[in-house]
């Protein structure tokens, strides 16, 4: 059964926890200028949790983190906390990808003008188990892997587990910091006393709950109608595929239900559903559908 977590359990790995974080402009620019190793002047939120509406036939996404610099570098930084079923997991950049591009030319953007991107997700395994910190990925020739396509896109994948000296110390506290680890770095410290005042804030507590509350009865509703629809298939048919298979629309009708009305993604409504990952490829087919 579905439990909300306690607003005190919360930590920066929670998706609700890490948007309120790097919506603080001054913590979410000196994150961005550790892991990049350059200066950035200033940056402006383009939209916290940033909600697209793909277009044409497809599925939405929710952003945790997205913003533009003073050279009109476009960022989006996701907190993610599974490892996806094969390659999945790489492949929601090239969909994150396509959706704010898609974005920047329907605010008016010319193809020759398309900001630079770079999508950075923070991962607490190694996605490549190669044990780095960052992973940095460009387009490149594949006969002369110096020749760049100069495309503008970036996409880079932090893990917490890293082993190698290949990130800046306070990147690295933050990395721990994700772990759970509380060192004496000031941008950890800060992080960290701030989580501290923000779970003082009735407010952000209310907010919070209502937020997990909704997620519950999305749940609830999904399983409702799956057994409404398992009940009415196995009438129907006579038979335990029946149900089953009516059991299973149920859970793509409630995963479908909470894309929707949260604004999460499939992966993430599975997430909250604590679909089995052996399961999660045929749900994801039966939402697609």
């Amino acid at each position: 059964m579905y439990c909300i977590k306690p607003w005190e359990d919360l930590t920066i790995q929670d998706d609700y926890m890490f948007k309120l974080i790097m919506n603080i402009k001054p913590i979410c620019l000196k994150l961005l200028q550790g892991i990049l190793r350059m200066e950035i002047k200033d940056i402006h939120y383009l939209e916290t949790e940033k909600s697209m509406d793909a277009r044409y036939q497809g599925k939405g996404i929710r952003m945790d983190v997205y913003v533009r610099d003073d050279a009109a570098t476009v960022y989006n930084i996701e907190m993610q906390v599974r490892m996806l079923e094969g390659t999945s997991l790489f492949k929601r950049t090239r969909y994150y990808q396509s959706m704010i591009d898609a974005d920047l030319l329907a605010a008016g953007a010319d193809y020759d003008d398309l900001n630079k991107t770079i999508i950075i997700f923070i991962c607490p395994f190694d996605p490549f188990g190669e044990g780095r910190h960052i992973y940095t990925f460009e387009n490149i020739c594949l006969e002369n892997t110096k020749c760049k396509l100069q495309d503008g896109t970036t996409k880079i994948f932090l893990n917490t587990k890293g082993t190698m000296a290949d990130v800046d110390e306070s990147v690295k506290a933050f990395l721990d910091y994700v772990n759970g680890i509380v060192g004496e770095d000031p941008l950890v410290r800060e992080m960290d006393e701030m989580i501290r005042r923000i779970k003082r804030e009735n407010e952000e507590r209310v907010s919070y709950m209502t937020f997990a509350m909704k997620m519950m009865e999305e749940r609830k509703e999904g399983f409702r109608e799956g057994e409404r629809q398992g009940f009415t298939n196995g009438l129907a048919e006579g038979k335990a595929e029946g149900k089953a298979e009516g059991k299973a629309e149920g859970v793509a009708f409630s995963i479908s239900n909470m894309m929707k009305n949260l604004g999460v993604s499939v992966e993430k409504a599975m997430d909250i559903l604590q679909i089995p990952a052996d399961e999660r490829t045929k749900y994801a087919t039966l939402v697609r559908q």
